[in-house]
């Protein structure tokens, strides 16, 4: 006989009459359309949606056959979904004057997310400088708090990362080296304006690696000096101002002193004027006809000189 004041739980009319394929199925993903008013973009997001070539051809796709892959998103506490991952989806949806999109809802904490925004973007053609160091920053970052498995993208629990350090494993996860995905991070430490040099190239990935590890006041003198001395910093000047910054030595004119000197490059280099050549062809000539008639020319000269030092 049962206890008096005993909990007794009572299943709902379709919990008693539901068969067993009603509940699996029902606890299955299923795409569902939700408008585009209620997907909300991923906090810091570290990849950007551009309106370029690559956007447009996804507009006239998504026009003409809608969004074939469903977004993945994750309900938000104070309403709508958050997108995980289809921000390009999403954006060309509202270019093509969509008013729904197809999505699958996702419960998901933070970790999980982030590490699964960041694997759905890296599989893009094209990833600049910047996106990959924040990419990269962010999942290292949500492993580390994840701490405990291997495979976290599927929620099945591992083995503890105690013999495996976090970097390794996201290392390991993009197809990168660690110290390359190190040295990407590193990117994260440049102030703005030297970061979007370097995603326009005007500032190549090894000397701004170097230049992260200069304070944010140093670095906006070395725009400075950078704009004094019209000339971008090579490896060997951004691994000496990096020491300079080390020693407590990394001021304007100092920067704009080791920015200002030639490049070994340029200095092992002999460079001419086309105007001042072409005085010496015929007009039909090419440059590489004139580089390889100057080239036999000195060649002629060489062996003249040699049989000159032997008589």
């Amino acid at each position: 006989m049962p206890k008096r004041g005993a909990n007794v739980s009572l299943s709902s009319y379709d919990e008693i009459f539901s068969t067993e394929e009603d509940r699996r199925e029902a606890s299955l993903e299923k795409v569902q359309h939700i408008p585009l008013s209620e997907l909300h973009p991923f906090k810091n997001h570290p990849f950007k949606v551009v309106d370029d070539e690559a956007m447009m051809r996804t507009v006239e796709s998504v026009a003409r056959f809608g969004v074939l892959a469903p977004a993945i998103v994750r309900p938000r506490e104070e309403g709508g979904y958050e997108v995980i991952a289809g921000h390009r989806r999403k954006h060309a949806s509202e270019l093509a004057g969509l008013e729904t999109m197809p999505v699958i809802i996702r419960e998901m904490d933070d970790d999980e997310a982030t590490i699964l925004m960041v694997d759905s973007n890296l599989q893009r053609e094209t990833i600049l400088p910047s996106e990959r160091a924040f990419a990269y920053r962010m999942k290292l970052e949500a492993m580390k708090h994840q701490g405990q498995r291997t495979d976290l993208t599927s929620g099945q629990v591992g083995p503890k990362l105690e013999s495996r350090r976090s970097n390794e494993l996201v290392a390991e996860g993009v197809g990168e080296s660690v110290k390359q995905v190190q040295r990407y991070i590193r990117l994260t430490y440049l102030i703005p304006e030297i970061l979007e040099m370097v995603d326009q190239k005007q500032i190549a990935f090894n000397p701004a690696v170097e230049l992260s590890y200069l304070t944010e006041s140093e670095q906006k003198d070395f725009l400075e000096a950078m704009d004094y001395a019209q000339s971008t910093p090579s490896l060997s000047q951004a691994q000496r101002l990096k020491q300079l910054s080390k020693d407590g030595h990394c001021s304007l004119d100092a920067m704009c002193a080791v920015l200002s000197e030639e490049k070994k490059s340029e200095l092992n280099k002999v460079t001419f004027k086309h105007d001042v050549l072409k005085k010496y062809f015929p007009k039909s000539y090419t440059p590489k006809q004139m580089e390889d008639t100057i080239i036999r020319l000195l060649e002629q000269w060489q062996r003249k000189r040699q049989r000159d030092l032997e008589r």
